[in-house]
């Protein structure tokens, strides 16, 4: 019979530590490759909503797009994954800022019907922050609102670079949340004395006008013609998901500053090609652009070649290429979005929160 003695499972560790080569003992106490806890700090919509201003965030995001034209950054392109079935996609946006010292990533998605069909929005992203020093995540943060945002920012500050100085009425094409985050952003940076929207969808626009102009205190004038919302503006807004363009050349008069956002995946366009081709191209990022941006369709088409392109955002800002050269010249920013916009802000958000003692940390290791 077999007699399980008191002492028998110390002689069997013990003997076992004997068999190692060598004859080495190895410790098995579990001191000895102890890990810290990790944990991440978690931020819900709501919580980010709480801790930055659009004037925060254009402070971030024109910190990013230096840096960038300084060439301390570190941004392959979007890389995309398509859902043909349901008419969608979601992007992955890696970047590193490096004096910053922010690090992290967004994925993001874009289904233009789930407001219709699944009451979602059309735009969802959630953004993860990294440590650079150690690769342990940091925060998991919502990154819709921060998306919308950070968009807005960007267009605020290529009109602030390229748009006369005395750019005072804003024309809205399209009246999604993007056209909002646009209009609160461009009244940052400008004195705004008349703004026009137009949208494809009946009530939209009126819709628009009513929230956003109480939200501001502008009066907004919601119109059905897009070339009427467009014609003696000083600044057109595009933000639509349209595949073909919806503003013709001839409504584009000289000295005209035009932000082309909705174009941020290949086969979309907004613009008559033919305003390209009279027009000082700014984008945000080359690689993207050509890839996905305003100037995607023109280009595969041979319309405008690739040395139409004046300048990244970031060359005007550092200096590198003057802006505006003239008041009558045509300017356009050709927006794709990218994810040093998004990780700029998110590296603000989490130092905030930090501070605020906003959202919750979780033990994940």
């Amino acid at each position: 019979m077999w007699v399980w003695m008191k002492n028998e499972p110390q002689k069997a560790e013990r003997h076992a530590r004997l068999q190692q080569p060598g004859g080495q003992r190895f410790e098995s106490s579990p001191r000895r490759h102890q890990v810290g806890r990790l944990k991440i700090l978690l931020l819900s919509r709501k919580d980010v909503e709480k801790i930055v201003s659009m004037h925060e965030v254009i402070e971030a995001v024109e910190e990013a797009f230096l840096a960038k034209g300084l060439g301390k950054v570190q941004m392959p392109p979007k890389s995309y994954i398509y859902f043909n079935r349901f008419q969608g996609d979601f992007r992955v946006m890696p970047a590193y800022l490096e004096d910053m010292g922010a690090a992290g990533v967004k994925i993001v998605n874009v289904h233009p019907k789930n407001p219709q069909k699944h009451g979602l929005p059309t735009v969802m992203a959630t953004i993860f922050l990294l440590n650079p020093k150690t690769g342990a995540p940091l925060a998991i943060m919502d990154g819709t609102w921060i998306t919308n945002m950070r968009t807005g920012a960007g267009g605020a500050i290529a009109a602030k670079y390229l748009a006369r100085k005395d750019s005072h009425v804003i024309a809205m094409v399209g009246a999604g949340v993007q056209a909002r985050t646009q209009l609160i952003a461009l009244n940052e940076v400008l004195d705004i004395d008349e703004v026009r929207v137009s949208d494809a969808v009946k009530g939209k626009a009126k819709k628009y006008a009513e929230e956003v102009g109480k939200l501001l205190g502008i009066e907004i004038e919601p119109m059905t013609d897009v070339e009427k919302t467009i014609k003696g503006a000083d600044i057109v807004v595009t933000v639509t998901p349209a595949r073909g363009p919806i503003v013709e050349d001839e409504w584009i008069s000289e000295g005209m500053h035009i932000n082309a956002i909705g174009a941020d995946a290949p086969g979309k366009h907004e613009l008559d090609p033919e305003i390209l081709r009279r027009a000082k191209i700014v984008v945000d990022d080359l690689k993207q652009a050509l890839h996905s941006g305003e100037v995607n369709v023109p280009l595969s088409e041979g319309i405008i070649a690739r040395g139409d392109i004046y300048a990244e955002l970031g060359e005007v800002i550092t200096g590198k290429k003057p802006g505006r050269a003239s008041r009558d010249e045509i300017t356009i920013f050709d927006s794709t979005g990218l994810a040093i916009q998004d990780i700029a802000t998110d590296w603000k958000v989490y130092q905030k929160a930090k501070k605020m003692g906003k959202g919750r940390e979780v033990e994940l290791l």
